[in-house]
């Protein structure tokens, strides 16, 4: 089955920016969806972006216009560049992969983002 492993987390002031990385392994179907989860404590998990294989990307309300997800299909990866980050992004950061009409079905184990002055 597919691996996820997010790298890229840490400690940022507001305003300042990041980037995530997520390298799939295992068998990746050619169409596969991935995309970006965060969850804060005491809140639900959120969808934050996702691209397809195509290159079509879709984000979260609270994200568009300071996100950007991209990915490489010649390293396996996924990449969440953050920019003019608010204290309210901070949360676990989830990569995950999906197909066009089933569940997110692969999961990493998360990366830490801490936006504080």
């Amino acid at each position: 089955q597919v691996k996820l492993v997010e790298s890229g987390g840490g400690l940022v002031q507001p305003g300042g920016s990041l980037r995530l990385s997520c390298v799939a392994s295992g068998s990746v179907g050619s169409r596969v969806i991935m995309g970006w989860y965060r969850q804060a404590p005491g809140k639900e998990r959120e969808l934050v972006a996702s691209i397809t294989s195509d290159g079509s990307a879709n984000y979260g309300d609270s994200v568009k216009g300071r996100f950007t997800i991209s990915r490489d299909d010649a390293k396996n990866t996924v990449y969440l560049q953050m920019n003019s980050l608010k204290p309210d992004d901070t949360a676990v950061y989830y990569c995950a992969t999906k197909t066009l009409y089933g569940p997110w079905s692969s999961w990493g184990q998360g990366t830490q983002v801490t936006v504080s002055s």
